[in-house]
């Protein structure tokens, strides 16, 4: 053994001797060796301890699964372009390209403010709607299953803006246009290419479509992703309007879709019965019966861009 290794040594023994106030009695020296050892074995259980928890990432892959809000964010200072494309149904056949010379058309812009804060607002050409939101991360699955969900609240509204006709003495509030939406979203990644999510889901109306339609609306929605490929997932999402709050001869809503992943963005290409895109309308207000094949294609693209950098990036 070296003259360094033996003055280490030393060192070692001379500070556990003044740490205890003792300096040269054999049992208490003994005692302190002990103390030292302890430490050291301490240590060294600490250093092959599990790792702190982690957080599950990606349960989806897209901050929507089709129609609906996934349990995803935006990225904290990234702004997500989002286009979404319905088109007509498929049972138009050739004369109109089974669908294709008609769409309805959504425009949105959905922004992280933090990392478990998004806002965004977009336009519909449905009725000329316009629409804002905010979606909040209140729960998140732990690798551990010490949460085994994660949970988000997501709170809306919107405003359609598409002319009416007056009925004569009868004056049409701006409120009546007025439609807003809460919902909790529950999800769980079971596995690296199996997620789900429940979406019970609340709306309000301020004016039914017919006399005896109910103001409010409630459903139950189901969402899922099962991951087939590096880039590629089959997607499905399906919302239960309960019978005492339906709007009277609107359907379910039902979609079945595949997500591609390609560099900066992920396209979604699908089917589904609800013509239009937002939640007072696909949720309450779809028509379309796919038992009797009452289907639209659509899409969906999504272009992501960073506005603030991080932190650590921008001091580099």
């Amino acid at each position: 053994m070296n003259i360094k290794k033996y003055f280490f040594l030393l060192s070692v023994l001379l500070l556990s001797c003044c740490t205890s106030g003792v300096w040269a009695q054999t049992d208490t020296a003994g005692d302190n060796t002990d103390d030292l050892a302890k430490m050291l074995n301490d240590k060294s259980a600490a250093s092959k301890a599990k790792p702190a928890n982690y957080y599950v990432a990606a349960t989806f892959k897209a901050t929507r699964i089709i129609n609906s809000q996934s349990i995803e964010n935006t990225g904290k200072g990234v702004l997500d372009f989002r286009i979404s494309h319905r088109f007509g149904e498929v049972t138009e056949g050739v004369k109109n390209l089974y669908g294709l010379d008609n769409a309805t058309t959504r425009f949105g812009f959905d922004y992280g403010l933090t990392s478990w804060l998004t806002i965004g607002v977009g336009r519909s050409s449905f009725e000329k709607e316009y629409d804002g939101f905010f979606k909040v991360k209140l729960l998140r699955q732990t690798t551990d299953n010490h949460h085994p969900l994660s949970i988000s609240y997501v709170g809306g509204i919107s405003v359609q803006t598409m002319d009416v006709n007056n009925v004569p003495g009868y004056t049409y509030c701006f409120s009546n246009r007025l439609y807003y939406v809460d919902q909790l979203i529950l999800a769980r990644k079971f596995s690296k290419r199996f997620s789900l999510q429940l979406m019970p889901t609340y709306l309000h109306c301020n004016l039914a479509t017919h006399i005896n339609d109910p103001n409010d609306i409630l459903a139950i929605g189901i969402g899922g992703r099962m991951k087939v490929s590096k880039r590629i997932a089959i997607t499905g999402e399906y919302y239960y309007n309960l019978p005492d709050h339906k709007l009277t001869g609107y359907n379910n809503s039902l979609s079945v879709g595949i997500d591609i992943e390609t560099g900066g963005h992920v396209f979604q290409i699908f089917v589904t019965n609800s013509s239009a895109i937002t939640e007072r309308t696909f949720i309450g207000e779809t028509t379309g019966d796919p038992f009797k094949g009452d289907m639209h294609i659509g899409f969906n693209i999504s272009r992501v861009f960073t506005v603030v950098h991080p932190k650590e990036l921008r001091n580099n």
